[in-house]
C-alpha cells in the first residue's frame, strides 16, 4: 500500500484483519494511472453466477455517474444475479453530465463483454475529485491484465486500491451461523474526509458467500445502515459518491433466506451488524488529522431522532471539535451544542459527563467537578461524552473525531 505523498498513517489507526475465504468472489486490482504516484487505484470483483445484491447510496442532491448507474441497475434487475465490481479511486466522475454517465456506461459494457453477463450485471463505483470526467479508457486498457490476475479474494490489495486521502486499508470480517453451518462475510471501506451521516468520501463493499434473496439482502442494507455508517461523522460534509454495496454469492451451500423474517437470520444479522460497525468506526479512526476518537451518547432526548440530531450537532461544531483536539475539558461547548440543535431539552435537567467524570449536573457545574482530573482525561485518544438532556426516553450514539490542524493542510492540499 503507497500512501498519498504527505500522509502519515494516523495514530488511531488498527491493522488490517485476517479476512475469511468467501467463497464465490475474485479480486484483482491494477493502476491505472489516476494518481501521478505509484499505486493500484482500480479494483475489480468478479462474483459466482446467482450472486445478489443490495445498495445504499447517498441522497446527495448532486449525486455522481456510478452511483445514478448503480440505482438503475439494481432497480432494472432487482438485484439478482449480479456478476462484477470495478470501483476506480482518483476522479469521483461527478458533477460530468452525460459524458460523465457514458463513461460509466462504457466501463460496464466492456466488462459484460468481458465476462459474459449483461451491462446491468456490472456495478460501478467511483471516488476522488468532483467534477473530472472519468477518462474510461484508463480502465479499459487495464481489463486483460485484471481478468488474468483474478483470484481468491485478496482483502488488503483490494481495500489498498481504493483509498484516497485515508491513511490505513479497512476491513473486517465476521462468521455467521445459518442451519447449523458456517457462512462468512467479508467487507472493505474506504473514506477519510467529507463523512457524515447520509452513507457516511465513503465507499463499503460486504460480501457473504450466504443465499439470501436480494429483496431480504436490500432490507438489511437498509436497515443495518442507521445505526453503522449514518452514526459517525468526521466533519459534517456529505458525499456524491457514497456507496455500500452487499453481494451474497450463495455458495455455502446453506438453503436460501426468502424471508426477513426467517428465524434463521438472527445471527447473522447481528454478525453483519458488526461489519458494517466495525467499518464505520475505521473511517472515524482514520479522519483527516484526527488524533482523538470520540463517543458521543445522548440519553433523555424527547424521542430517538431528537436524541441523534443533537448527538450530531455535538459531533460535528467546530468548537467541540476543536476544544477535543486542545485536550480542553471545554464542557460549555457541549452546552452550547446541545442548545443549538433545536430539539426539546431541559435546561435545569441537563447532565454532562466526560468517561467516568460528571462536569455538571441538574443544569449547573456539578459539586465535585474536578478540572484537573478532567484535563487528564481529555488527554486521552479515545474519549466518551455522555449527555442527559432530560426530557424523554429518546437515546442517540454518534461517533466523532476531533478537528486539527492536519485536517486543514490535506484539504488544501487536496487536488496537489
Amino acid at each position: 500500500m503507497t500512501l498519498k505523498p504527505g500522509l502519515s498513517r494516523s495514530p488511531l489507526a488498527v491493522d488490517f484483519p485476517d479476512m475469511p475465504l468467501v467463497r464465490g468472489v475474485e479480486t484483482a486490482t491494477a493502476r491505472a494511472g489516476f494518481y501521478a504516484h505509484e499505486r493500484d487505484d482500480i479494483l475489480v470483483m468478479r462474483f459466482a453466477p446467482g450472486t445478489t445484491c443490495a445498495g445504499v447510496f447517498t441522497r446527495h442532491g448532486v449525486g455522481s455517474a456510478p452511483v445514478d448507474w448503480c440505482r438503475s441497475q439494481l432497480e432494472a434487475s432487482g438485484g439478482a444475479d449480479v456478476r462484477a465490481l470495478v470501483v476506480n479511486a482518483g476522479c469521483a466522475n461527478s458533477f460530468t453530465g452525460r459524458p460523465g454517465a457514458a463513461a460509466a456506461g462504457r466501463v460496464a459494457s466492456a466488462v459484460a463483454k468481458r465476462f459474459g453477463c449483461r451491462r446491468r450485471d456490472v456495478m460501478l463505483a467511483s471516488t476522488g475529485v468532483i467534477g473530472v470526467l472519468l477518462d474510461d479508457e484508463r480502465i479499459t486498457r487495464q481489463l486483460d491484465s485484471a481478468e488474468a490476475n483474478l483470484a481468491p479474494a485478496n482483502w488488503p490489495a483490494a481495500a489498498a486500491a481504493i483509498m484516497t486521502t485515508d491513511t490505513f486499508a479497512k476491513g473486517a470480517r465476521a462468521e455467521a451461523t445459518i442451519d447449523g453451518k458456517t457462512v462468512r462475510i467479508a467487507g472493505i471501506a474506504k473514506g477519510s474526509g467529507m463523512i457524515a451521516p447520509d452513507m457516511a468520501t465513503m465507499l463499503a463493499f460486504v460480501v457473504t458467500d450466504a443465499a439470501i434473496a436480494p429483496g431480504v439482502l436490500q432490507s438489511l442494507a437498509r436497515v443495518q445502515t442507521r445505526a453503522t455508517f449514518n452514526a459517525v461523522t468526521v466533519d459534517g460534509d456529505r458525499s456524491t459518491n457514497d456507496t455500500l454495496l452487499l453481494f451474497a454469492t450463495g455458495e455455502s451451500g446453506v438453503a436460501p433466506i426468502t424471508r426477513l423474517a426467517d428465524p434463521r437470520l438472527a445471527d447473522f444479522k447481528a454478525k453483519l451488524h458488526e461489519v458494517l460497525l466495525d467499518l464505520a468506526l475505521q473511517l472515524v479512526r482514520d479522519g483527516e488529522g484526527a488524533s482523538k476518537f470520540v463517543r458521543i451518547t445522548v440519553s433523555g432526548a424527547k424521542t430517538d431522532a431528537s436524541a441523534r440530531k443533537i448527538a450530531r450537532t455535538i459531533a460535528e461544531s467546530p468548537l467541540v471539535k476543536t476544544a477535543f483536539a486542545g485536550e480542553d475539558a471545554n464542557w460549555g461547548r457541549i452546552v452550547m451544542a446541545v442548545g443549538r440543535a433545536d430539539e426539546p431539552v431541559n435546561r435545569d435537567r441537563i447532565r454532562i459527563s466526560f468517561g467516568s467524570l460528571t462536569a455538571a449536573v441538574k443544569g449547573c457545574v456539578a459539586a465535585n467537578y474536578d478540572e484537573a482530573a478532567m484535563s487528564a482525561y481529555m488527554k486521552n485518544a479515545e474519549l466518551e461524552v455522555a449527555v442527559d438532556v432530560g426530557v424523554g426516553g429518546g437515546s442517540a450514539v454518534m461517533w466523532t473525531c476531533d478537528l486539527t490542524k492536519q485536517y486543514v493542510a490535506i484539504n488544501g492540499d487536496y487536488r496537489s
